[in-house]
């Protein structure tokens, strides 16, 4: 079966072919880091990392390349260093930091490249006074613009005309541009701003600048994949495509342009001015990252994701469920080991995700070959426990999931002397519930409720996990 995957620019499912299939390339717009990354932030990584993790598995874990950028020169940067009385790189090291701990923790590979923008201010430099050689940019007035009607082809991505970009975007209206769509590509510093050489004065670049570069420099043209959020389209990602066209007399950019849908608050769109925005960073301190990496995944990429407390609760149920067949596998045949290939059964997962990453039909498989698993434990058959264990375990490697013992899913945060009391605990609950002395029984779960333990009764026996924030 064949990678088919939603193309922005032809607006259909299309068969993926690389470039060079000993060389895939993929870029995706990364944070700004200026403080902690939010929800909506976290949806790209994730959607991307399963991505990354299929290419992977398709091609090979060394022939695909993944650069995903960091932006850490930017207004809100420069605010919040001024605030601060630091430079910029404090606040940037702080956040990237944090960033990058964070999207470990929601089970997110790491890239391949995570190019800085302020490693490559030269080659931006550079790159815009080429367009300025070849008619795609001017100076005025200390800064560089880019001409939009040097681009015959600008709106193809986003499907907009010029009137219609202009009419529903918020453009600066400034004297010196030629048109009003006309956008920066290096702006004058103001005091006190960090500021780099260049041939129009001391300043910094626009940020459309910036991913056109370090794309080329990185990866070079043409990338295979160029992936964000929806709302990068325009103008971020059309002003990038115009730029390196431009530059490159009409040259092929990316082959395949990829957007995952918004996400939104309890049916709300979720905005910083309306105080609903949701901080990994601090759900991440309550909330397991394997958890809200599923809630994430759990609808289609392409469709909007309403974050609810509901969707959590659900998650923590299906991982649950899923975790607690490879517990009871465990005492039958042990755990899994790393690295085994995809059976056949495994295959509907690798299938789902090769159209147009069908997360939600994926995670669909992942519960039949967890029932698979069920019947081969009721069966009591060994050989079979060990394959249908290895098949949901390496089907879950292609997603993210199932890759801790489970164990560790369930206990990994309580202390041992916790761990041994309410193993002793579970002993004698079974002993009573064995003698049909419910009272006994019912006082010993009493027991494990105060200490924060949730009992999960199953075929092959309790299970038990640590009491979620709230629960």
């Amino acid at each position: 079966m064949t990678l088919k995957l939603y193309d922005t620019m032809a607006r259909k499912k299309r068969p993926f072919e690389p470039a060079n299939d000993k060389r895939v390339t993929m870029y995706v717009c990364g944070p700004t880091v200026y403080g902690y990354a939010h929800i909506g932030n976290a949806r790209p990584v994730v959607v991307f990392d399963v991505l990354f993790r299929l290419l992977r598995h398709l091609y090979g874990e060394d022939q695909v390349v993944y650069a995903r950028n960091v932006t850490d020169v930017d207004d809100k940067i420069n605010q919040k260093a001024a605030d601060e009385g630091v430079e910029i790189g404090v606040i940037t090291e702080r956040f990237f930091k944090a960033y990058l701990e964070d999207m470990d923790a929601l089970g997110a590979l790491r890239p391949t490249h995570q190019p800085r923008a302020t490693d490559f201010i030269k080659e931006m430099v550079e790159a815009i006074a080429d367009l300025i050689t070849k008619g795609g940019a001017y100076e005025a007035e200390g800064h560089v613009l880019f001409d939009t009607q040097a681009a015959k082809d600008y709106g193809q991505l986003s499907g907009r005309s010029l009137d219609d970009m202009i009419a529903g975007a918020r453009v600066e209206v400034a004297p010196y541009k030629r048109h009003a769509a006309d956008f920066v590509l290096w702006k004058p510093s103001k005091p006190h701003e960090p500021r780099w050489p260049s041939p129009w004065g001391d300043g910094r670049p626009g940020w459309h600048s910036e991913c056109s570069t370090m794309i080329e420099q990185v990866l070079g043209l043409p990338i295979d994949i160029h992936g964000g959020g929806i709302d990068l389209v325009f103008p971020h990602h059309e002003n990038e495509l115009a730029q390196a066209t431009c530059a490159h007399h009409g040259g092929e950019f990316a082959r395949f342009w990829m957007h995952n849908g918004f996400l939104d608050m309890d049916g709300t769109k979720m905005s910083k001015s309306l105080g609903n925005v949701i901080i990994p960073h601090e759900l991440l301190q309550v909330v397991p990252g394997e958890l809200v990496r599923w809630a994430l995944l759990s609808a289609h990429y392409r469709q909007p994701l309403d974050w609810t407390e509901s969707l959590l609760d659900q998650s923590r149920k299906a991982l649950d469920r899923l975790y607690g067949a490879l517990q009871d596998a465990a005492r039958e045949v042990g755990t899994a080991k790393a690295g085994a290939e995809v059976g056949e059964k495994a295959r509907d997962v690798e299938y789902a995700l090769l159209d147009d990453l069908n997360t939600p039909k994926a995670l669909s498989a992942l519960f039949a070959l967890s029932d698979d698993l069920r019947t081969a434990i009721a069966e009591g058959d060994k050989s079979a426990i060990a394959g249908a264990r290895d098949d949901l375990v390496t089907a879950g490697a292609l997603l993210g999931f199932l890759q801790k013992a489970p164990g560790e899913w369930f206990q990994g945060a309580a202390a041992d002397g916790l761990k041994d009391q309410v193993e002793a605990l579970l002993v004698q609950r079974a002993e009573a519930r064995a003698s049909k002395d419910w009272p006994t029984a019912d006082r010993i779960r009493g027991e494990l409720d105060a200490l924060g333990v949730v009992v999960m009764d199953g075929p092959q026996g309790a299970t038990w996990r640590l009491k979620a924030a709230g629960e």
